[in-house]
């Protein structure tokens, strides 16, 4: 129990907590989408984080909550995470949990070729076969004559693309904002694109009877990136991200219990594959950091 008390092991409670909300948040959402019209709900969870951000965080930061010395990044942030969050409302009403949080986990590979083209990182051989691997997974689930081969895979696809650019985008930005400040305009930003689209799709009657799936889904979403914040505050990513993928187990679990989907005998193996590919992903960050420490030790 004394693991669990120290900064790394608090961590990796709180990246496990996240990601348990959010693989409840996609079985909500695959629910509430039949429900309410979908645009709504959508600007509905971006005003609830800006506004609870807000509420906790401006009594502590005050005006600082507001200062970001990059306004233009923080406003593309905001809109890479809007369209990924529309990719996966949209998507996960025609796709099952399980297999659509699978393919979303491909994300993280996805960053890191996108972090090697924009960033110039060097990725090195080991790297590219994990993402050889992860695409592999990803075929045997979405393969054709499969459980979810269907137009709806076009969702996915966009949003492991756009999480993808709004990684290696939070990875610029890191060390140079508030991790809280960043959330909030995350939420502020979403809000606001949304909100002169949402004027088309209001429907009054349904906010009135199915406003505790709006207050679950807005509290769903913005929780577990609260939680990723605060675990990122506490453990390393190379520590943190195996952990990650977690959500694929619990999504799987929750589409079983709430819609009684299993997946195929080959989207099991192809669920493995990806989060195999991922943990690989994750453990050779960790050694690379590991290894990149103890060498420049002799010289402090």
């Amino acid at each position: 129990m004394a693991f669990w008390r120290t900064q790394q092991g608090a961590g990796i409670a709180l990246i496990v907590l996240a990601t348990l909300a959010f693989a409840i948040l996609d079985t909500v959402t695959k629910y509430a989408v039949t429900l309410v019209p979908v645009l709504m709900l959508l600007w509905f969870r971006y005003a609830f984080q800006a506004l609870l951000t807000f509420a906790l965080r401006f009594p502590v930061q005050k005006g600082r909550l507001f200062t970001t010395p990059n306004p233009r990044f923080q406003t593309l942030r905001g809109v890479l995470l809007l369209i990924t969050s529309a990719c996966s409302f949209f998507g996960l009403r025609y796709l099952p949990v399980g297999e659509f949080t699978a393919m979303v986990m491909l994300s993280p590979l996805v960053a890191t070729a996108m972090a090697a083209w924009v960033l110039k990182d060097h990725v090195s051989h080991q790297r590219w076969l994990l993402m050889a691997a992860g695409l592999v997974g990803v075929l045997l689930v979405v393969r054709p004559g499969g459980q979810v081969f269907s137009w709806a895979l076009l969702f996915p696809v966009l949003l492991v693309t756009t999480y993808g650019w709004f990684q290696v985008l939070t990875s610029r930005l890191s060390g140079e904002e508030n991790p809280y400040t960043t959330h909030f305009y995350t939420g502020l930003v979403g809000a606001v694109v949304m909100s002169p689209i949402v004027i088309f799709n209001w429907s009054t009657t349904a906010l009135l009877t199915y406003w505790p799936w709006f207050l679950l889904v807005g509290f769903l979403g913005t929780f577990g990136h609260l939680m990723l914040i605060r675990a990122y505050t506490r453990a390393s990513a190379p520590v943190l991200t195996p952990y990650l993928y977690a959500q694929i187990a619990f999504a799987t679990v929750a589409g079983w219990l709430a819609f009684k989907h299993v997946p195929d005998a080959l989207a099991w193996l192809g669920i493995a594959v990806i989060a195999a590919s991922g943990v690989g992903n994750a453990l050779l960050s960790a050694h690379e950091v590991t290894k990149l420490r103890r060498a420049v030790a002799p010289a402090a």
